[in-house]
């Protein structure tokens, strides 16, 4: 059996196969080793019914996740995994090569990720080119449920708001301000709750503000990434993007890149799918 693993900072995706047929599909929290260490990646695992039964049939284990960007943090999620799935071998990589492996399969392209976070690389056809991107939900993200998650709170306890939004910001989460900024600043996983809030803007996503509010974070997402990546790489390479708000906000998206006249290949929710074909196949 084949595992392949998806992960943001919400949700991590699970997709097993046996001889390229997709047997178990499964969802747990989300498994981020800048923020979880392995007795709690452990503990995730442990609480999995299903992964339980299965663990010892499970003979490759193929995870890409948000956080897994250097060989240490790497080493975290593989070492848990590794305890827990005794007799399979672990491949650990970042949520980009994820997203490349499922728009470009084997060929070049520039593939961006607008889900719990934000990010953008170019892809050769066989690795992500490094770069200056991926500074994670503090500083950067834009765009992403982390982004419009921040922003949408600053604006609540600010009072600018529209009345309409605010009063449903008051009615779906029941919160003051003291409460926001004990979970941001006080209890753990704070980027899990700001991205949370996206559901909001998702839920009322025809409302005029929350339609230039979104857009807004697309147009910083493309001033910052994209456009430099296109400017390097040559404005003839397809563009792809991966996760859960680029494809709830699609046509706000296209609206937004035509505005700066470029063109998205396509917009994929959750490369799962993708990446179980591509890797169940190659064993």
């Amino acid at each position: 059996m084949v595992a392949v693993v998806y992960s943001g900072s919400r949700y991590a995706n699970w997709r097993i196969a046996h001889k390229g047929t997709e047997t178990i599909e499964l969802r747990t929290v989300g498994i981020n080793p800048f923020f979880n260490d392995e007795k709690y990646i452990l503990q995730v695992l442990n609480k999995n019914i299903q992964l339980i039964h299965n663990a010892e049939k499970i003979k490759k284990i193929y995870f890409f996740g948000a956080g897994a960007t250097s060989k240490e943090r790497s080493e975290i999620v593989s070492n848990a995994f590794s305890q827990f799935f005794r007799y399979s071998k672990i491949f650990v990589h970042n949520d980009l090569l994820a997203a490349a492996k499922a728009s470009c399969d084997d060929k070049t392209g520039i593939v961006c990720i607008m889900g719990s976070g934000s990010n953008a690389a170019f892809f050769d056809g066989r690795r992500i080119i490094d770069n200056n991107y991926g500074l994670g939900y503090a500083i950067a993200d834009e765009g992403s449920s982390n982004w419009l998650g921040k922003n949408l709170i600053k604006a609540y306890i600010t009072q600018t708001l529209p009345s309409d939004i605010n009063l449903l910001f008051k009615k779906k989460y029941d919160l003051d301000k003291k409460q926001i900024l004990d979970k941001i600043y006080k209890q753990a996983h704070p980027n899990i709750f700001i991205s949370s809030l996206v559901d909001l803007l998702t839920e009322n996503r025809e409302n005029p503000f929350v339609k230039d509010f979104v857009k807004n974070g697309f147009r910083e997402f493309i001033n910052i990434y994209l456009i430099p990546l296109i400017e390097k790489y040559g404005k003839k390479q397809p563009i792809y993007f991966v996760g859960t708000v680029a494809a709830n906000f699609q046509d706000y998206l296209r609206e937004t890149a035509k505005e700066h006249h470029i063109k998205i290949s396509t917009i994929i929710k959750e490369p799962i799918y993708n990446l179980l074909n591509y890797y169940a196949n190659k064993n």
